[in-house]
C-alpha cells in the first residue's frame, strides 16, 4: 500500500503545532519543577515535584523571561522559582527581602530594616553527618515558616547590612545552613523570577529507591 506522503507530512506539523502550544502553555502559564537538593529543607524535600504558578506575578512571552504585563510583585515570604545570575539554572528559593529593604544576618538570625525576624524552636531532628539540625519556626513579617540550622555545618551565617536594589531581591534557602541563595549568588533581578511555588505536586523518597510519598502528594507551600 502506498503511503500518502502530503498526509504523512500533514500529521507531522499538526503533532507539532500541538506540542508547541502545549509547551507554550506550560512556559507562560504554569509548570513544575524539580528539587534535587535539600536547601529547602524542611519546607521542601529532596525529590518534590512542585507546582509553579508562573501567572502568580506576570505574563511572560514564552521560553523567554520578557514581561507582557505585570499585575503583583513577589512579597516576603513567598516561595519563588527563579533563573541564577550565575550559571542559569532553575533554583526553588524564599524571597526574604524586598527591593528597597535593608537586610541583615547576625548569627543566623535574619534582619530586616533592623527588625528581627523572630525565630521560635519547634525540634531537633538528625542531620547524617553533621549530627543535629534545630527546626525553628521563624516569623518573617507576619509570614510564619520553618527553617532548618545546622551549626555543624561550615556556613555564611552573618551577611550586611546591604540594601537591596531597585528591581531585585534577596532570597534564602530555608536550609538556612546549606544553600545557595542571595548570599552567594547575589541579589535577584525581578526579570529572573519564574513564578511561585504553591505546592507539592508529588514526592519520591530519592534515598529509598523513589519511593512515593504519599503524604506530601498535593500539599500546599507555605
Amino acid at each position: 500500500m502506498a503511503i500518502d506522503k502530503k498526509k504523512v507530512l500533514y500529521e507531522i506539523r499538526v503533532f507539532a503545532l500541538m506540542i508547541l502550544i502545549v509547551s507554550s502553555l506550560r512556559s507562560a502559564l504554569a509548570d513544575w519543577n524539580d528539587v534535587p537538593t535539600g536547601s529547602m529543607k524542611p519546607t521542601i524535600q529532596e525529590g518534590d515535584r512542585v507546582v509553579v504558578n508562573k501567572l502568580a506575578y506576570d505574563l511572560k512571552v514564552p521560553f523567554t523571561t520578557i514581561e507582557i504585563t505585570k499585575w503583583a510583585d513577589p512579597h516576603r515570604g513567598d516561595i519563588v522559582v527563579l533563573f541564577s545570575p550565575v550559571d542559569g539554572t532553575r533554583l526553588v528559593k524564599r524571597v526574604a527581602a524586598l527591593p528597597g529593604d535593608q537586610v541583615e544576618l547576625r548569627d543566623n538570625q535574619l534582619f530586616i530594616n533592623g527588625h528581627l525576624a523572630k525565630q521560635s524552636p519547634i525540634a531537633i531532628v538528625g542531620a547524617g553527618d553533621y549530627g543535629s539540625a534545630y527546626v525553628n519556626d521563624e516569623d518573617l513579617d507576619g509570614h510564619i515558616h520553618k527553617v532548618m540550622l545546622t551549626p555543624e555545618i561550615p556556613a555564611v551565617r552573618n551577611y550586611g547590612p546591604l540594601t537591596v536594589p531597585k528591581g531585585s531581591y534577596f532570597v534564602l534557602g530555608d536550609n538556612r545552613d546549606n544553600s545557595n541563595d542571595s548570599r552567594f549568588i547575589g541579589f535577584i533581578e525581578r526579570r529572573r523570577i519564574v513564578g511561585k511555588a504553591v505546592a507539592v505536586a508529588f514526592s519520591l523518597d530519592r534515598s529509598h529507591w523513589y519511593v512515593p510519598r504519599l503524604d506530601r502528594f498535593f500539599e500546599g507551600l507555605h
